[in-house]
């Protein structure tokens, strides 16, 4: 049995958690003892948008299991102990060989225990100008089940969420499909109305990508893809809060019209998370990465993906009116894994996989002290 001391996230209160197996046996409370200069102890966080990270592109020409093992050790570094490695909009043959390479990635030791599952963001997404984002228009496809079932074969089983946009022709048909397979299905990239928003959602649509993004610069103020989205119930958003992508009174007005409880954090990082800043290239362009974390095309002002970990976007959503440290944290771990209906990870109990994290928390900053994942120790930073 080994144990681990610090101020519950939560509550602020000193607990230790007994550890056995990989798994929280006990969570004990310490109301004897105080030490403010205890870490903060919370459960790892969950990311369900990971592109690629410290220069490793899950979406990239040659993948391999070793960089995909880099990449998630880096993560680790960022309090990151689960997340859903994410593919986006390509031929369908650089797709099948980078889902299948994923796939025996998540069967390689504590990598793949931090890998709960792979993202498909497209290729049904739509085309018209500014709903594309960086998602390459000769590489889009309409809704098509025989290549879904493909894409799934490919992943050994392990594809377990698409982003789509519903208008496209076939969408709801393959929505129901989707979730057949058990495949959660998520809107993203999308301008559809609301009747079509709708019909997604009857249809079993459970999730929106990165609301607010992947989206037009200019729609309509009343009939645009955003409203529907956001008065559906049946909807949960996931949202970017690295500062860049959304803006303060975005994420306000969102979290309060859904309720904080029924928003997931994520981060939507690219290969050039972690990348010092300079000119690179992605997307078939040139991008610029500034030192704050902006990426942005080097000859058009306007965004070009995310490279902010999602602990910056938990550190931010900390400090919004109305809004706490544990709020953010739910908002990037119990509450995605509830979206996903795990049962094993994102909350400080009895029965939940050791996913942990310390972290150092102060003056509206957080940094990652360690990093358990099933109870095993593989970030810690004063090493």
């Amino acid at each position: 049995m080994e144990s681990l001391t610090g101020l519950h996230y939560q509550t602020g209160e000193v607990v230790t958690l007994e550890i056995l197996d990989g798994w929280i046996r006990a969570v004990r409370p310490e109301p004897n003892r105080w030490d403010p200069g205890l870490p903060v102890v919370a459960p790892g966080l969950i990311d369900n948008q990971v592109n690629g990270f410290a220069g490793i592109d899950f979406s990239g020409e040659a993948l391999t299991v070793s960089q995909v093992s880099h990449a998630v050790s880096r993560l680790w570094e960022t309090g990151i102990t689960s997340f859903l490695p994410t593919v986006i909009t390509h031929t369908p043959e650089r797709i099948v060989q980078n889902l299948s390479l994923l796939s025996e990635a998540a069967t390689d030791g504590l990598t793949g225990l931090s890998i709960a599952g792979i993202h498909l963001e497209g290729p049904f997404l739509s085309g018209e100008e500014g709903f594309n984002g960086c998602h390459r228009k000769e590489w889009l496809a309409m809704p098509d089940a025989a290549l879904l079932d493909r894409f799934r074969e490919a992943s050994g089983g392990k594809l377990l969420q698409i982003t789509l946009a519903p208008e496209l022709h076939g969408a709801i048909d393959l929505i129901r499909h989707c979730r057949q397979l058990g495949i959660v299905v998520a809107i993203g990239h999308t301008n559809a109305s609301a009747p079509v928003i709708r019909a997604a959602v009857e249809a079993g649509a459970t999730l929106s990508t990165h609301l607010g993004n992947g989206c037009a610069n200019w729609i309509h103020r009343h009939n645009n893809p955003i409203w529907p989205q956001l008065a559906e119930e049946g909807l949960v958003p996931s949202l970017i809060a690295d500062g860049h992508h959304l803006l303060p009174e975005e994420l306000l007005v969102f979290a309060r019209a859904k309720g904080k409880e029924r928003i997931l954090l994520t981060s939507d990082v690219t290969y050039l998370a972690g990348m010092p800043a300079g000119r690179y290239r992605f997307g078939g362009g040139d991008v610029v990465l500034t030192s704050d974390g902006l990426l942005k095309s080097a000859d058009q002002d306007c965004l070009a993906g995310a490279s902010l970990p999602l602990l910056k976007g938990v550190e931010r959503m900390s400090t919004l009116p109305g809004f706490t440290l544990a709020d953010a944290i739910r908002m990037a771990s119990a509450q995605v894994a509830q979206a996903y209906g795990w049962h094993d990870r994102g909350e400080l109990l009895p029965g939940m996989r050791a996913d942990l994290v310390l972290l150092q928390v102060g003056d509206g900053k957080i940094a990652v002290r360690k990093t358990l994942v099933a109870g095993k120790v593989v970030y810690n930073s004063e090493i």
